[in-house]
Order: structure tokens, then C-alpha cells, then sequence
């Protein structure tokens, strides 16, 4: 039987080639995930929309879902849209669980609204350890290699 789960994978544009992978993964350890976030397979160029729409749009798409993905690489902790999607989630009550995308090193910077709401993150290679996570499972905080190390910032759980 397939476990599935509705997911916003958070991410910067740039690398959508790692959200599809990411996604790929998935399927191959027999994981059915419906991503709600924006990437290559449901993005259309039309003029741009204000920033209001875009975040109603964006609040919408994570109220769909269980759990907020953020894909940590070298220029995610640069985006506006991936810190809104951060605290969007959480004002949510949704679980934020980060993963380093592949090929990164410990010098990667999280995202400010990750080190102040986010959880567990672990590595590219801990799918499963992913799908235990928001199946709240507790897991160690892990290095870019998966392996386990201490945190880099203190995090409370809240109820909104």
C-alpha cells in the first residue's frame, strides 16, 4: 500500500530540477506525494501577479497541506517567497522540516524564518526519515551527509 501525504515543498525557483528529483525519490521508496507548491510541472508565464495574490495563492496552497518541505541549498536563505512560505506554514500549525539539497556542505545558511519556526533537518539521502518526520516521528538534526549532529538554533513547539 502506497503512504501518501500532501505536501508544500518550499524552494528557491532556480532549483526546481531538485524539486523534481526530490519528488522522483519519493515514488521510487513508494511514497505518493501530492506537492502543492509552484515548480516546472504547473508553472505558466503570465504577467505577474501583486503580492497580495501571490500570497493568498500561497496560504491556500499550504493550508492543503500537511507539511511544509523547505529544500535548503546555497541561495534559499535569500528568497523573500521561501521565508513568507515558512511563516505561512507555521501560523498554520503545519510541520516545517528542512532538507539540504543534494551536494551541499555544513555552510549552507537556513533561511531566517526556518531558524526561528522550522524543525527537524536532515539530509538528501533521508527520505525515509523525511516521511517519519511529518508522520511525527522525532528524529536528530543532521549534517548535509545525514549524519547526526547538535542544532544549530533552539526550537519550541507551540500550538497557534
Amino acid at each position: 500500500m502506497k503512504k501518501s501525504k500532501n505536501v508544500f515543498i518550499s524552494h528557491y525557483g532556480k532549483e526546481d530540477e531538485k524539486v523534481q528529483r526530490l519528488k522522483q525519490r519519493f515514488a521510487e521508496k513508494g511514497y505518493s506525494i501530492r506537492n502543492y507548491s509552484v515548480d516546472s510541472t504547473k508553472h505558466t508565464r503570465k504577467k505577474r501577479p501583486s503580492d497580495e495574490l501571490i500570497k493568498r495563492f500561497l496560504r491556500r496552497q499550504i493550508s492543503w497541506s500537511s507539511s511544509l518541505i523547505c529544500m535548503i541549498g546555497p541561495k534559499t536563505h535569500t528568497r523573500k517567497w521561501v521565508n513568507y512560505e515558512i511563516e505561512a506554514a507555521y501560523k498554520q500549525g503545519k510541520k516545517i522540516v528542512g532538507i539540504y539539497t543534494h551536494g551541499n556542505n555544513d555552510s549552507v545558511q537556513l533561511p531566517n524564518a526556518f531558524k526561528k519556526y522550522g524543525g527537524s533537518i536532515i539530509g538528501w539521502n533521508s527520505i525515509d526519515k523525511l516521511m517519519d518526520i511529518m508522520n511525527d516521528k522525532k528524529f536528530p538534526v543532521e549534517n548535509t551527509q545525514g549524519e547526526s549532529r547538535s542544532p544549530l538554533y533552539s526550537v519550541s513547539d507551540s500550538n497557534c
